[in-house]
């Protein structure tokens, strides 16, 4: 009997039924084909401890904070932050565009909302200024990931709270990480602009250094606001979370950007998110119950055992899993999924919970521009008009040189560890 469990599941899936539905109607199916359903009268109980987590609380402050930014009109002023910086280099607006997706990485958090706005804004002045459209779209995406790398990352505060892991050190711990990314990006973009003589940007066209520095400091405040503000114990990130939703609207004003219709749509914006990641958990809560009945963790533990791999071996097993993962769900999804089932034993052989939530985060990031279900090649490829096929083609060896950093984070746990280790934070 539980053989049709998965076919209902696929059933259900095609039916074009949202995931969250899937999963739990799948998990109470499976309670009944395994003769558990005595267990289902607590099922509220356990999924209302899924959710009753302090920290998820500063995951929606967070999303609305980059939604009012977003909305503000901060996109020309950090574009003219990062070209005063780098754009003089050649391929300079590539450059551009992964320095602008680390400050905006500081305020919104999210992937798909970068590269949605960098593509709506930077692409059509890059292929303006000689560009081909495909490669203008393709670094576009590829440095959106970012956003879920360096604080506030959504995605970390979902780790956090799933694991029990601080919030704070996990933030810390996002920033060198998502600097090297940055600057691995950097690097292959300087090696196109080298091969296929991508342009400068002209002196004159240069914006003035001092002046846009100044125009830029409401945006640049945010991120310094909330890690400030959490390192030196002044905030919790919850609080740190409710500021920057002040800030992020003082921004706005400033910007004279933000409008009570782009408010009213931020806030929407926020509930939706919030309320379809927190159906996923207690979705998922009801089939991470299941498998404690079931004591899949220690299956698992043991099969790593019988196979012999080791700390190292089941390292590289688990994000092989993700990778795959990370193709075909959405990151709270496959957090939610297989977070729960997968991590406990990494810990078990000896891995740091702030250095493994960085590097299974990372993975999914990675997965975001990766074929068949790269959420962050969806957005380019329809707000760019790029075939999303060729989009696919083009962004491979970015995607490449992300799998070497992971592996450089995956064998350098210090890289992750510093700040957290230097503010106090080690361990999680």
């Amino acid at each position: 009997m539980i053989a049709l469990v998965p076919i209902a599941a696929l059933v259900l899936l095609l039916s074009g039924l949202a995931i969250a539905y899937v999963i739990g109607g799948s998990a109470v199916l499976a309670y009944v084909a395994m003769d558990h359903t005595r267990y289902l009268a607590i099922l509220p109980q356990q999924i209302f401890s899924k959710i009753d987590v302090f920290a998820l609380m500063a995951m929606p402050l967070f999303i609305l904070a980059g939604e009012l930014m977003n909305r503000g009109g901060i996109t020309a002023a950090l574009i003219n932050l990062s070209m005063a910086m780098v754009g003089r280099l050649r391929g300079g607006l590539g450059h551009v565009n992964v320095l602008t997706s680390v400050f905006f990485a500081g305020i919104s958090g999210s992937a798909v909302a970068d590269a949605a706005a960098l593509s709506n804004t930077l692409v059509p002045e890059m292929q303006r200024r000689g560009y081909t459209l495909t490669y203008a779209s393709t670094i576009t995406a590829a440095s959106s990931i970012i956003g879920p790398i360096v604080p506030p990352s959504i995605i970390l505060i979902f780790y956090g709270a799933l694991m029990g892991t601080s919030v704070t050190a996990l933030f810390l711990a996002g920033i060198l990480p998502g600097l090297l990314l940055a600057a691995a990006l950097i690097a292959l973009n300087a090696i196109y602009a080298a091969r296929q003589q991508h342009p400068r940007v002209e002196r004159e066209d240069m914006p003035p250094l001092l002046p846009t520095i100044a125009r830029s400091l409401p945006a640049l405040s945010l991120p310094i606001i909330i890690l400030g503000g959490i390192v030196l114990g002044w905030m919790t990130p919850t609080e740190a979370a409710a500021v920057a939703v002040f800030v992020a609207m003082g921004a706005g004003w400033f910007y004279s950007g933000l409008t009570l219709r782009g408010i009213a749509e931020s806030l929407q914006r926020t509930a939706m998110l919030s309320g379809s990641i927190f159906i996923i958990i207690c979705a998922v809560s009801a089939l991470g119950h299941l498998g404690a009945l079931e004591r899949l963790p220690e299956s698992i533990s043991a099969a790593v055992t019988s196979l012999g791999l080791g700390p190292v071996g089941y390292m590289l097993v688990l994000n092989v899993i993700f990778i795959v993962a990370g193709m075909v769900l959405d990151i709270p999804v496959a957090l939610a999924l297989l977070v729960p089932l997968l991590a406990p034993v990494a810990l078990a052989n000896g891995a740091d919970p702030v250095h493994l939530g960085i590097v299974l985060c990372f993975n999914l990031c990675i997965g975001l521009v990766s074929p068949p279900m790269g959420g962050c090649l969806l957005v380019v490829s329809a707000v760019t008009g790029v075939s999303y096929w060729t989009l696919a083609r083009a962004i491979l060896p970015f995607v490449l040189v992300e799998i070497v950093v992971l592996g450089i984070l995956i064998a350098f746990p210090q890289i992750s560890l510093f700040l957290p280790q230097y503010f106090g934070f080690a361990g999680g």
